[in-house]
């Protein structure tokens, strides 16, 4: 019988396996899908994707530097016990050496790992593990010096929170300072120039009606937004706010002090942005037995 694109997709919707899975199942099922689900899950395929709706939140950031260019990746697991597992550290620090020679994570998750994709490594560990997992993002960084930091570290090269920094000129020393100090704050851009302008006009807009409500004339509130404006910039841009290691500077007067361009950078934090619904299990059967 031959395999279809749509039976393919059918069966990968129902079980969540890899394509390649997926087609391997029903060719040796003469195309039945229940015989081909019942493949999967002897094979521990399908067990990993009746885990695939639980929200992996934690995991790891790992990173990786080679000569100019740096790759931060997240790779997700339901618990933070899981991050500690020597097989999955193991897992995401391959990963991570695949990523180096990846242009973005859907690239990534196609690459070849030992022999398989990226994807069904992951997949593998899954049925193995017990927990949902996934290869969330990927980021690229080049420059001619690209400098690494991992904060929370578990490992070498991995933990919850992965910089990379870019710049010309200056030194390592300088540039790990300027990566935990994202780490620790965080800045939204590099410089004003870098901020999404929507953004920029929202918060010019949000400023413009707090001072109304002051009830100042229109040629004072214009002044007054100059002013927010500029403390908002040296908030969120990472050349323009006081420098942790030494707060008498900003980033960019340290950079300069240093003899460094900084040209970019990527901050990747666990679980950020990942909405997790906690469920309270006690209340669940305290309603269940009223009923």
């Amino acid at each position: 019988m031959a395999i279809t694109a749509s039976m393919v997709k059918e069966l990968r919707d129902s079980t969540g396996a890899g394509m390649m899975d997926a087609k391997k199942a029903l060719t040796e099922n003469d195309g039945d899908m229940e015989a081909a689900v019942d493949w999967l899950r002897t094979k521990g395929l399908a067990k990993a994707a009746k885990k695939s709706g639980r929200t992996a939140a934690e995991g790891l950031v790992a990173v990786k530097v080679d000569g100019g260019k740096g790759v931060a990746v997240e790779v997700n697991s339901e618990t933070d016990f899981v991050g500690k597992n020597a097989d999955f550290q193991k897992m995401v620090a391959g990963i991570a050496d695949v990523a180096i020679g990846q242009s973005d994570v859907d690239a990534l998750k196609a690459a070849d790992m030992g022999g398989k994709t990226v994807e069904q490594t992951v997949t593998d560990a899954v049925a193995v593990i017990g927990e949902n997992m996934s290869v969330r993002r990927m980021s690229v960084l080049e420059g001619e010096t690209v400098v690494s930091y991992v904060h929370n570290a578990a490992a070498p090269g991995m933990g919850k929170i992965g910089v990379l920094v870019a710049m010309t000129g200056g030194d390592e020393g300088f540039g790990k300072q300027v990566a935990m100090h994202i780490a620790a704050v965080n800045p939204a851009s590099l410089s004003e120039d870098d901020l999404d302008p929507a953004v920029v006009e929202k918060e010019k807009q949000v400023q413009m009606d707090i001072a109304r409500e002051s009830g100042k004339p229109e040629q004072v509130i214009e002044k007054m937004i100059i002013g927010r404006m500029k403390k908002y910039m040296s908030e969120v841009t990472l050349l323009n706010q006081q420098f942790v290691v030494n707060p008498d500077h900003t980033v960019g007067e340290a950079a300069k002090e240093a003899g460094a361009t900084i040209s970019g950078f990527v901050r990747l934090e666990v679980g950020e942005g990942i909405e997790v619904i906690k469920e309270d299990f006690a209340a669940e059967v305290a309603k269940a037995a009223k009923g």
